[in-house]
């Protein structure tokens, strides 16, 4: 009999922040009894939730069972930094730029696709401009080198067709209220996204139409006849078809072994600023900022019911165990302090109320961990760390593969090659740090 056992569940580091500023929570069920199901998904985040609301689209007839193993929006979709992009956004680049035009157009389109899905959601679920606000972002440059970063992406935007607008040192302190900024790359399309208050939306939606479980994780799934039992601590879901949407963890379950980097990345979010501390700071009460270079710092301000807040996002670790340490976040902490510090002299006495650690799978060619990975086993994971809108593609797109429609989101991961095997441990873990490490050291004060 064929079955699939999980090595480990998901631990996570950290409150996760967005969450924690959020209003106490809705309680979802946690499985508590035997259940049947057409399809049952694994993983409640920007994929899984996708699969299952895109699954109920094509057929409402459908029974649809969710399985998320913690509380929807703890687990790293919830701790996202919330740039939903949809120009093209290579992190192994030093400007996000990659090779081919043709190929970008193809991707801007697919990530617009999961920009217009994400946009329906929002309106059903009555989200309001401080969870999912089409406002744009600004690459910002702190160095002579980021100036050269945004000008180049500039001349490939122009070449693409795409609408942009460069931001000199004044503009962005007008924008900001910080003297750190020496130049920026405004471009519209992105949505950026409160990831919690969306994850806590769309799961209590969709709870209304479909069997949504949380605190359930899952230990294992067996085949039976001509589907599948999946396995919880307590109870067994019998099932037809399976969605594998917990992007690293695809791994625990014995798929794609010693094929994916498990990437973790650190943010701080500060506690409320004063009335006197906004009135210091000046600039915008909402703006969001990716670095020039992408080993850089990401900052976003965001204001509204949960109070006035910047997040710093910077640092990362390799971890083949796919979670993080306290140590390793203590770490961060200190150097987003310092970045902190650095782009706002002026709020010294700011303090950081919540850190949080979240991971993201990566493989070493850019590819998907996509598919059909055994008879009625479909895989949507290894978002590339572009969680939100390649999450909801391969959400739409397993979705699209499970029912066998017409797909062009599922033909584009499916024509991507397998994503290569790593070195053997320890030097995966050891070169992997280093060179990230080197790489945050030379993006400098970016």
């Amino acid at each position: 009999m064929t079955s699939y056992a999980a090595k480990r569940l998901p631990q996570q580091t950290g409150a996760a922040g967005w969450n924690a500023i959020l209003p106490p929570q809705q309680s979802l069920p946690r499985l508590e009894q035997d259940q049947t199901a057409d399809v049952t998904i694994i993983g409640g985040g920007f994929a899984g939730l996708t699969a299952a609301r895109r699954l109920h689209q094509l057929d409402p007839s459908l029974k649809v069972v969710v399985l998320e193993a913690g509380r929807f929006a703890e687990g790293s979709a919830g701790r996202n930094s919330g740039f939903m992009i949809d120009l093209p956004h290579d992190l192994a680049s030093d400007n996000y730029a990659s090779d081919g035009l043709e190929a970008d157009r193809a991707t801007i389109a697919l990530n617009r696709q999961a920009i217009s899905f994400a946009s329906e959601v929002a309106e059903e679920c009555d989200l309001s401009l401080e969870s999912f606000d089409p406002c744009g972002k600004i690459n910002a440059a702190a160095t002579a080198a980021g100036d050269r970063h945004n000008a180049d992406y500039a001349a490939h935007l122009a070449r693409l067709g795409e609408p942009y607008e460069l931001y000199d040192v004044h503009q962005m302190q007008a924008l900001t209220g910080s003297l750190h900024y020496t130049s920026g790359l405004f471009a519209p399309g992105t949505v950026m996204i409160q990831p919690a208050a969306y994850v806590r939306a769309l799961s209590a939606y969709l709870a209304g139409q479909i069997g949504v479980f949380e605190n359930s994780p899952v230990t294992g799934f067996s085949k039976m006849g001509s589907g599948w039992e999946v396995e919880t601590e307590k109870t067994r879901v019998s099932t037809g078809r399976i969605v594998l949407a917990n992007n690293g963890h695809i791994e625990s379950f014995g798929f794609y072994q010693r094929r994916l980097m498990h990437i973790c990345l650190y943010a701080s979010i500060t506690e409320p600023l004063s009335q006197a501390q906004i009135a210091t700071l000046g600039g915008q009460p909402r703006w969001s900022v990716t670095p020039a270079d992408p080993m850089g710092t990401s900052v976003r301000r965001v204001s509204g019911s949960y109070g006035d807040r910047i997040l710093i996002r910077t640092c990362s670790s390799f971890h083949p165990e796919i979670h993080s340490n306290e140590s390793h976040l203590k770490r961060a902490g200190k150097v987003h302090d310092r970045k902190f510090q650095e782009r706002f002299p002026k709020l010294s006495d700011v303090g950081m109320e919540h850190r949080w650690a979240g991971m993201l799978c990566l493989s070493r060619n850019g590819s998907a961990a996509f598919g059909e990975v055994d008879q009625g086993v479909f895989a949507a994971c290894c978002q590339n760390g572009l969680g939100i809108a390649r999450g909801t593609l391969q959400g739409m797109g397993a979705a699209e593969l499970v029912l066998q429609k017409e797909s062009e989101i599922a033909d584009h991961f499916l024509a991507q090659p397998m994503p290569p095997r790593l070195p053997p441990e320890p030097f995966a873990s050891i070169g992997a740090n280093a060179y990230m490490r080197w790489k945050e050291w030379r993006s400098g004060a970016e």
